[in-house]
């Protein structure tokens, strides 16, 4: 089996994801070398598979990158034009089945441009991994339209142009797949992520749509909704976080290889949708069987926020 690649050096600036936490402590999953106890089929699946990932230069794109390289699968990233993009085509200059593209995900000509060198570089694509993303949480009425014209653009339509140019190659081949980072946030909306929910929310509702359309056809989508993850873009959220949003996710985050290490098993298993701790998979049946439980716990942690800041 291939071994484990790590990027070393500080993280790039694409960005990654969010969600809340509340008030389960979460076990960990996975430890840096997790690559090596990926399950036998699942090395298989993506064993020389062409993999494209966007936002894969940080976080947990960059996780997914190491761990699909470990796997023996070929690689390209699509990131924006930085110097995590700068770092990982270093990498790639003497690392034969990974190809870096610099593209912004919001514009469907750079990303179209960009999935068509990646095609003459590894070959069809078997499979899409929409990593891009953002989150700047704040009060609502902090946001601007800007900040929610932002969060679609990146979040759901970064998810929408990468997958368009790369279904061709997916319906043609054995089994393609299409993965996207949504959140928990997207099943349970926290104060303070006016901008950022609503964004997981429609990328989440995407991927079932894609789903029932293309199974017939032979293409799996699987829709990841991790919490909070130790990444350079949750670091970023500490500068407009609000404190009732802190309180609500008070829990440890998730390290990026874990999210990664449940997003290469549950889309080379078919799974409709990954939630990558039992905790976390808890929270989101109940936020389907007993909303009204989990909205009370979340108004009590709130309030008493609200009533510590006013004395």
């Amino acid at each position: 089996m291939p071994q484990p690649l790590h990027v070393t050096g500080p993280a790039g600036s694409s960005p990654d994801h969010a969600g809340p936490q509340l008030f389960w402590s979460r076990e960990s999953l996975s430890s840096p070398d997790a690559a090596l106890a990926l399950p036998a089929d699942v090395v298989r699946y993506w064993t020389a598979r062409h993999v494209v990932i966007t936002g894969g230069t940080s976080g947990i794109g960059l996780a997914v990158t190491e761990l699909a390289l470990s796997a023996g699968a070929r690689v390209s990233v699509l990131a924006l034009e930085d110097a995590g993009l700068e770092r990982l085509s270093a990498v790639a200059a003497v690392e034969p089945r990974l190809a870096v593209f610099a593209a912004d995900v919001t514009d469907k000509g750079q990303v179209d441009a960009a999935v068509a060198k990646a095609r003459t570089h590894h070959g069809d694509i078997g499979a899409v991994i929409a990593c891009a993303g953002i989150a700047r949480p704040d009060y609502f009425d902090r946001l601007t339209d800007a900040d929610f014209v932002r969060h679609m653009a990146v979040n759901y339509f970064g998810a929408l142009h990468v997958i368009q140019p790369s279904l061709s190659d997916l319906r043609g081949g054995e089994r393609g797949s299409i993965t996207v980072i949504s959140s928990l946030a997207a099943v349970l909306p926290c104060f303070g992520y006016g901008a950022y929910s609503p964004s997981k929310s429609a990328v989440r509702t995407l991927c079932e749509v894609l789903r029932q359309e293309l199974k017939p056809q032979g293409v799996t989508v699987t829709v990841v909704m991790p919490p909070d993850v130790d990444t350079p873009q949750l670091a970023a959220e500490s500068a407009t976080k609000p404190a009732e949003l802190r309180a609500l996710s008070s829990s440890a985050p998730l390290t990026a290889n874990a999210v990664a290490e449940a997003l290469l098993v549950g889309a080379a298993r078919g799974r409709a949708s990954v939630v990558p701790t039992w905790s976390d998979r808890l929270m989101h049946w109940l936020a389907g069987v007993a909303p009204g439980l989990l909205a009370w716990i979340m108004d009590r942690t709130i309030a008493r926020v609200q009533r510590r800041n006013l004395r």
